[in-house]
């Protein structure tokens, strides 16, 4: 049985990656494809899923490395199921967890800031208390 490749722009209109892009995850490891006679690219139909999961993951903020790390475990010799890509996402939950806490705790300071009328996080007396420089003014240095 013959299984259905598809071309870079192929992949690129089925997965809203472009091409480049796909030529980049491939140079990474993060994806694989064949060539044909020709040399042309040809990626298994498997691989849309896996670009899924790699712009997904993107979007989390996970880095390359770390996405690269969670493919190279998935299997070869058959397309991943749910369960599988449960498994890998499970293990960024208290990554992003984490992250989420420090983005409200950086988002409830600025807007403290904000608040005090300042607009500037250097120089601001809620976020920098003690500032001795700061009595002569806004400053990236002293002169």
């Amino acid at each position: 049985m013959e299984t259905h490749e598809l071309t870079p722009g192929e992949m690129s209109l089925r997965s809203g990656v472009a091409v480049s892009a796909l030529h980049f995850y491939e140079r990474e490891g993060l994806i694989a494809s064949r060539r044909t006679s020709g040399n042309q690219r040809r990626y298994a139909r498997e691989t849309l899923r896996r670009v899924a999961f790699i712009r997904m993951s993107q979007r989390l903020g996970i880095p390359l490395a770390r996405i690269r790390e969670a493919l190279s475990s998935l299997p070869d010799d058959r397309v991943p199921t749910s369960k599988d890509w449960a498994r890998l996402s499970a293990g960024w939950r208290q990554d992003l967890d984490d992250r989420i806490v420090h983005l409200q705790r950086l988002r409830d300071n600025l807007t403290g800031c904000i608040g005090c009328g300042c607009l500037s996080l250097k120089t601001c007396q809620l976020t920098n208390p003690g500032d001795v420089l700061a009595e002569r003014g806004p400053g990236a240095s002293r002169l």
